[in-house]
């Protein structure tokens, strides 16, 4: 079956009721999590931005805290799908100052990480490219948040 175009779908969806949509959004969300998870961002967190922030945030806390230390193997394991679920939670959210905002957090948090990632070449690589990628977001905002999100920058 090959899948039709935006363009087709979102003209299909103009002939239909708002009952006969609201099926198809449930049909669609038993399929994937990711599904629901992006349906429940849109139905209930979208407008408050700053929650939703913060409840990622309590998130990466709580992976951190469940991190194995036992050895640098298990850590960037643990790292790398951490930084998987963040990158996620930014394309659910689509703010570019949401995403510098929780990649600065997580960089954060692997900068305080104890064992130090200095040890292990792969998180420090990992930490850099964060670093590089939030650098390169924030020079599209807005002057002021530049200069904010520059400060937090620094500090790291």
């Amino acid at each position: 079956m090959k899948a039709v175009t935006l363009r087709e779908i979102k003209q299909e969806l103009n002939t239909l009721s708002t009952q006969e949509i609201q099926e198809l959004c449930l049909r669609l969300s038993r399929f994937k999590k990711e599904n629901k998870e992006l349906l429940t961002y849109l139905l209930f967190e979208s407008h408050n931005e700053s929650g939703y922030i913060e409840s990622v945030k309590s998130y990466i806390d709580e992976e951190f805290e469940l991190i194995n230390r036992d050895s640098y193997f298990y850590i960037r394991k643990s790292v790398r799908k951490i930084l998987r679920h963040i990158k996620k939670y930014v394309r659910y959210s689509q703010n570019k100052e949401t995403e510098v905002e929780l990649l600065l957090y997580f960089c954060q948090k692997l900068k305080d990480f104890s064992p130090t990632i200095n040890r292990s070449v792969q998180l420090q690589n990992m930490y850099n490219r964060q670093l590089l990628l939030s650098k390169k977001i924030i020079s599209k905002l807005h002057e002021d948040l530049q200069y904010d999100y520059n400060v937090m920058l620094d500090d790291l």
